[in-house]
């Protein structure tokens, strides 16, 4: 974690034990060890932190394409849908305009091609 050689290590123990005294330095080294863990603890404690937070920033972005997709799914479908009801309201019209196209209206004179003749009667 420090990247600390032995040599290093040893040299640091020598300083102690001169510093501290022999009577004092297993008190102090199980001290420093205890702090050395909890430190330990508290690094890999952040990571972990750090990670969690990181998967879950991650996942609510997946989260949010995979809601962007389902939106424009869901536009999509309705634009089909709304185009598909138009088609059947055409369909429908078409086929009320058939029968009345068939039907000749009974108001109006039968188109048969024959006009009514003038006779010699009717001009005098």
């Amino acid at each position: 974690m420090f990247d600390v050689s032995f040599w290093e290590i040893s040299i640091v123990a020598i300083i102690a034990l001169l510093v501290i005294g022999p009577e004092r330095l297993p008190t102090v080294a199980r001290t420093a060890g205890r702090w050395y863990g909890k430190l330990q603890r508290f690094v890999t404690s952040v990571k972990e932190d750090i990670e969690r937070e990181l998967k879950a920033t991650e996942l609510q972005q997946i989260m949010d394409e995979q809601k962007n997709e389902l939106d424009r799914l869901k536009r999509s479908l309705d634009e089909t849908r709304s185009e598909l009801e138009r088609m059947t309201s055409i369909e429908r019209m078409e086929e009320e305009i058939k029968p009345v196209e068939k039907k000749p209206d009974e108001n109006l004179p039968a188109a048969s091609g024959s006009t009514p003749a003038h006779t010699d009667s009717d001009s005098k």
